[in-house]
């Protein structure tokens, strides 16, 4: 029986303002090794990777001088450009995954769809502005970026939550989780899982934002 190709996506991306390399295995154990400048983002990127399963290496530098958004949303376009190429034509697997992830009094709900047609629907409310040096309202912008430059129809719903740090945790675990579930390959699926037979290529910005804070 052959060997199943490995499921891996990597690439640079350097502009004016970020200059980044992401390594990604999917079908991993949930090692990583990330160094983005800003120790919150790199501590929700190792749960990201462990919780999903994702072998995930991550080097960024930005203009922090000015402020994290830069790092923070390019990031998530480099991650999300990673799984693009591991999942390829993204024939066999389940598409769909969804997962619930408590941490003491925050509960997140988080479903996506890897369909190629990216939406993004975020109602999450933080009142913290800051956990430490991190901006909060920046999840969002990375969770948009991930979701069009993946092509995912992302939902992220906080059921309930006090603590900015355990609603951003929470948000990141429920994450992994569902991707995991969604990447995986089914052996039942033939082909790719659509009434259609194909699923529908990326359309940046589709969505673009979804529901704000809301």
């Amino acid at each position: 029986m052959p060997t199943a190709k490995p499921r891996t996506g990597e690439l640079k991306r350097k502009t004016k303002e970020t200059d980044i390399s992401v390594a990604l295995g999917v079908d991993g154990s949930g090692k990583s090794k990330i160094d983005t400048g800003i120790a919150f983002f790199d501590h929700m990127l190792d749960s990201l990777a462990r919780h999903g399963f994702f072998d995930l290496e991550i080097r960024a530098s930005g203009d922090l001088d000015v402020d994290q958004h830069h790092t923070v949303e390019d990031v998530g376009l480099a991650i999300g450009e990673a799984f693009s190429q591991a999942l390829g034509d993204m024939k066999g697997i389940r598409r769909f995954g969804e997962a619930s992830c408590p941490l003491d009094e925050a509960l997140v709900r988080v479903v996506v769809d890897v369909s190629g047609r990216p939406f993004f629907v975020y109602a999450v409310e933080i009142d913290q502005d800051r956990v430490g040096t991190f901006d909060t309202e920046l999840i969002h912008d990375f969770l948009l970026a991930l979701s069009n430059q993946m092509g995912i129809n992302l939902h992220v719903d906080m059921v309930r939550g006090r603590n900015a740090h355990h609603i951003i945790e929470a948000t990141f675990k429920a994450l992994a989780r569902a991707l995991d579930m969604a990447t995986q390959v089914d052996p039942r699926v033939a082909g790719v899982l659509s009434t259609k037979g194909v699923l529908q290529g990326r359309s940046k910005g589709r969505g673009a934002g979804g529901e704000g804070r809301g």
